[in-house]
Parts: structure tokens; C-alpha cells; sequence
């Protein structure tokens, strides 16, 4: 079943963008420029996703109130369209689980999208899932070329056997060839659950096209042989177990360059970034997933070479904070991980107060 959308908004410009977006990525979008009207279709059936224009912020607050107060939207993905002139802090009060600021452009609504999107499969969801038998690699929070065993696929992610257990609410990069298939799957996924015998459950968040279509053709070439899986109870996310809480970033991927470097206070985030190499003035946008005192894991398709010399900048409400980095590694498609080299105690300061501005604040994307 394909996921549904309600893009409320009155700007044109803006509709044409997220309509595009959205479509692009298999969502059905129905456009609503009136509140009042957007009103009477959340009171009637459900959405996967409910995009609001807050210009009239009172009204569109209101909207998005109502959408968590219905109980078949209560999983809804909420997301507001603002500006300089919204109050962010109580539009995030009412409900709304993620911002896109305007103007509107298709790269930056694109990547804010992709993270939104894999917020909106039900957790519960049972799939179909296909045996598999094949050994890869993983690649999770500073940690490379860890051995693994594939146990099952479904379209929306995979299963497989690890010798140690991951982190909690990690992002684990990973690339394999399916049976009878000698092209490469390369892809990213988040860590939904794991069991006493080292199961682990990841659901796919990154799958670029080329590997999307490997997967699709053989899961239908081997349909035939899928099994219903219903999770045993204790593989199931409750509602008050921490696990059970939609990721919107993962631990990201700092290789450890010392023995200590795991003790260094890692947190998860979503901030937007602005990265330059070394000597040259053209930014490439992009996201930190995490971060520490040592370093960050940058979420970008244009990655770097190992080694490469960086300077990071990240605008806050409360701060900017410009810092020199270099690249330890990289995923092409996906990110790398970057270490800080921190020159002053001021940039020390800032990075610990980006720490905690990660921790407590809610996601902007």
C-alpha cells in the first residue's frame, strides 16, 4: 500500500516543489490550499505524512493539534513549513515533528524529505519476508568491516546474525550480493531490534535506485517461497521502550582513533551544515547525524577522500560554530565520518554547547 500525504498550503511555488518531492518518492499527495477544508480531510480518513504552510500560524497550529488529537493520525508525520517570523518552539509544542524553512528549494526539501519518509512506515507492519543466505560487512558507529550474516529481506529492510551487538538506535551502512545475483546492493538502514542469539532487525532508510530495483526483482523472482513473519513479543517494539521511537538520525559512522575515543559523550542530531574544503569557498549542504567533542558523522551524496581537510559550519538559533575537521571515513551515497580539530578552548565550548543543544532541542530539518 502506497503512503498518503496532505500538502496544506497556498503557495503555489511551493506546492509545485513538494508535490514533485513527493511523488518522486512514491507518495500520494493530495493538495489542500484552505485550513479549513484540510480540517474536514483529517477529520475523515488518515495520512502518512501532513505537510502545513504556517504563515497563518495560529490556524495552522491548530491544524496540526487536531491531526495528533484523532487516534488514526496519531502516528501521522507532521511537518511545518516555516519561516523567520513562526514561533518554532510552540508550533513543535502542538505536535509537528519536523520543520522545512522556506524558501522552498528541491535540494534542501529533498534531503529533509528522504529522513521524513522513513519515519512513515508503521512500525508494526508485518511484511513478507525471504530467507537469504549471504555473508557481508557492516559499518556502525566507528566501527568497519564487521562480519555478518544475512537471515531474511523484505522490501523495507533485512535481518541478519552479528557476532556483537550493536549499538541502540544506530544507522548501519552495509553491502552485499544476493544470491544468483552478482550486482552490488549498497545501502543504509536503522536498528529496530535485537535478540539473545545476535539478530539483529534493521529497517532500510538510504537505498539509492540502483540497489532499490537489485532488491525488487529478487524478491519477486523469489516470492514464491516468502513466509509471513510475525515478530516473537519480545522483538517488538513496545510503546514504552526507547527502541520502539522512530530514528530520524543514527550514531553515524567515526572510526576510533584512540581507545578512549568510545567514551567521548556521542549524540544524535539533525542539524543542517555547511561543509568546505580546504582552500576553496564552494559549500556543500548537508547534515550532521551525530556528534561528540572528537568529531560528527556529515550525511551528503558528494562525499571525500579519506584525509581530506574540511571546515564545518553550523548555524543554531543561539550559536554559529565554524570548525576545521578531516575526513577519517567515507560511504559514498551516503556521509562520512569527520574528526574535529578544535585550534581554541572557544571552539571547544561551542562544540559541548552544540552537544547539548543536540540533546535537548527538538529536530530541525
Amino acid at each position: 500500500m502506497a503512503l498518503t500525504s496532505l500538502l496544506v498550503c497556498s503557495d503555489a511555488q511551493a506546492v509545485q516543489v513538494l508535490r514533485a518531492i513527493l511523488q518522486d518518492m512514491g507518495i500520494l499527495v493530495e493538495s489542500c490550499g484552505d485550513l479549513r477544508m484540510a480540517r474536514a480531510r483529517l477529520a475523515d480518513g488518515h495520512y502518512d505524512a501532513v505537510l502545513v504552510d504556517c504563515q497563518n500560524e495560529p490556524a495552522a497550529t491548530e491544524l496540526i493539534a487536531q491531526a495528533r488529537n484523532k487516534p488514526s493520525n496519531k502516528t501521522t508525520v507532521v511537518i511545518a513549513i516555516v519561516s523567520g517570523a513562526n514561533d518554532v518552539r510552540a508550533i513543535f509544542a502542538k505536535g509537528a515533528s519536523f520543520m522545512l524553512y522556506k524558501p522552498i528549494s528541491r535540494e534542501r526539501a529533498t534531503h529533509s524529505m528522504r529522513a521524513a519518509r522513513g519515519l512513515m512506515q508503521s512500525e508494526r507492519r508485518i511484511r513478507p519476508r525471504i530467507p537469504v543466505q549471504a555473508n557481508t560487512s557492516i559499518a556502525y558507529a566507528g566501527k568497519e568491516n564487521m562480519p555478518a550474516a544475512l537471515v531474511d529481506l523484505s522490501e523495507d529492510g533485512i535481518a541478519f546474525r552479528a557476532d556483537s551487538k550493536l549499538p541502540p538506535h544506530c544507522k548501519v551502512y552495509f553491502q552485499f550480493s544476493l544470491p544468483g545475483n552478482t550486482s552490488l546492493v549498497r545501502l543504509a538502514g536503522e536498528v529496530m531490534w535485537q535478540d539473545s542469539s545476535g539478530r539483529v532487525g534493521i529497517r532500510f532508510s538510504q537505498v539509492p535506485q540502483s540497489s532499490r530495483r537489485v532488491l525488487n526483482d529478487w524478491l519477486q523472482a523469489n516470492v514464491a517461497t516468502a513466509t509471513e513473519v510475525v515478530l516473537p513479543e519480545s522483538q517488538v517494539p513496545s510503546g514504552d521502550d526507547d527502541s520502539s521511537q522512530l530514528l530520524s538520525a543514527g550514531l553515524g559512522l567515526l572510526a576510533d582513533s584512540a581507545g578512549d575515543r568510545r567514551n567521548l559523550s556521542r549524540r544524535s542530531c539533525r542539524l543542517g551544515a555547511e561543509v568546505f574544503r580546504s582552500n576553496s569557498r564552494a559549500a556543500t549542504r548537508c547534515t550532521l547525524s551525530d556528534i561528540s567533542p572528537g568529531g560528527c558523522y556529515i550525511e551528503t551524496i558528494e562525499t571525500f577522500p579519506a584525509g581530506t581537510v574540511l571546515d564545518i559550519v553550523v548555524r543554531t538559533e543561539d550559536l554559529k560554530l565554524r570548525v576545521h575537521g578531516k575526513v577519517l571515513s567515507t560511504h559514498p551515497g551516503f556521509g562520512m565520518g569527520v574528526e574535529f580539530g578544535l585550534r581554541t578552548d572557544e571552539q571547544r565550548k561551542q562544540v559541548q554547547q552544540l552537544i547539548a543543544s543536540a540533546q535537548s532541542e527538538p529536530k530541525l530539518i
